[in-house]
């Protein structure tokens, strides 16, 4: 049987950059042999530790290991050695949204489309408050928006849709594509930006709690504003030490809590036991939101934000879980907007349905069938 002269360094920086070295050796039980360059493994076996791997095949001929880095800058509360080295998961993902951010330019412009004015329309001279100001307004929120909701989770559904509108795509996911094995590690980041005057796209790690994933929506859309795309970990809703990450920050609390509302009913509440609980009431946003805007405008310490927040954090709502219905999940997973501009570019004679099943993840009658759930019905 043919063998594959594949070098020693490849196969364990593909074990490592996985991330799963004890279960690749536990899985192939000629991995030492392999690694002393003993043996060899077939083509077959190799094409079996590139999937457990989520290494791409083509890696494997190569006699080193190629530098893999991320297009966007990554943005870490915590300057670990390890955070300068993308996982394969989040790797991918950005990549996935590359393709459908390329294509949907190129459709847009063809289509002779207007670009999207207010995309890197603010910079340093222009207050967080005016921001956070300007964000509401484009996307159609009145002042005290959220009292119409019922809670904070119907808040963060209308904020969600809301952004979909004014045409900035919006993901939530928190496994790779649809590959329930492939779970993205909120450690390693919460979301990221991909910025375009044509078509933003913005991606919300959906295995974060949905407390969390609200502040990382506004953070999101400041990106927007200031026109610098990005991937972060906002660890405890702190972010990293850049110049950017700390007014994207500050946008997003003025978006979410304007400061001189909580200002205003503050003094009533700031010796209550439930205080946050109250606030998070009054604005229709997570606890933990509440407490971090107190944080920032320094009406608690840092010691009472961070005793807080993890007492709730280890309480929170979980982000998904991958159950339920299949096809109301894919309106996150995929995107409501996106899919659609799909669907229609199809109609249009301008896709081809192969790259129609490449961008959305969905394949013949899986595509048929969620696209008649979006009220296409006939061919898609």
């Amino acid at each position: 049987m043919a063998r594959v002269d594949v070098s020693p360094n490849i196969l364990q920086w593909a074990a490592n950059r996985s991330g799963k070295s004890k279960i690749i050796h536990e899985n192939f039980p000629h991995w030492l042999k392999w690694i002393r360059n003993e043996s060899q493994p077939t083509l077959k076996q190799l094409e079996k530790v590139a999937k457990a791997t989520a290494t791409p095949l083509g890696y494997f001929f190569l006699q080193e290991p190629p530098v893999e880095r991320l297009s966007i800058p990554h943005f870490r509360t915590i300057n670990d050695r390890q955070a300068h080295i993308p996982s394969p998961n989040l790797l991918e993902t950005v990549q996935m949204m590359e393709r459908r951010r390329e294509w949907l330019r190129e459709y847009y412009i063809d289509k002779r489309y207007e670009p999207l004015t207010f995309v890197g329309s603010k910079n340093d001279n222009h207050s967080p408050i005016e921001v956070a100001k300007e964000i509401r307004e484009v996307l159609g929120l009145k002042d005290g928006w959220a009292a119409s909701c019922r809670n904070w989770q119907d808040a963060l559904r209308m904020l969600l849709n809301k952004t979909d509108d004014v045409g900035i795509f919006v993901v939530v996911n928190g496994i790779v594509g649809n590959n329930t094995y492939r779970k993205l590690d909120v450690t390693e980041f919460r979301g990221f930006v991909l910025v375009d005057e044509y078509a933003p796209i913005i991606f919300i790690n959906g295995a974060d709690g949905k407390a969390a994933q609200m502040f990382t929506l506004a953070h999101e859309l400041a990106h927007v504003w200031y026109g610098f795309s990005a991937a972060f970990d906002l660890q405890s809703l702190q972010p990293a030490n850049h110049e950017i990450e700390h007014v994207c920050n500050i946008v997003a609390a003025e978006f979410l809590v304007p400061e001189n509302e909580l200002h205003e009913i503050w003094p009533t509440h700031r010796r209550k036991s439930d205080r946050f609980q109250l606030l998070a009431r009054h604005f229709k946003v997570s606890e933990i939101v509440a407490a971090r805007r107190a944080l920032d405008l320094t009406l608690i310490t840092k010691d009472e934000f961070f005793e807080f927040y993890q007492s709730r954090i280890a309480d929170g709502v979980r982000g998904d879980r991958s159950g339920g219905d299949f096809y109301a999940t894919q309106t996150f997973r995929v995107g409501r907007r996106f899919t659609e501009t799909v669907i229609r570019a199809t109609r249009e004679g301008k896709l081809l349905y192969n790259e129609a099943y490449r961008l959305t993840g969905l394949k013949g009658k899986t595509f048929y069938e969620y696209a008649e759930r979006l009220g296409f019905g006939g061919d898609a």
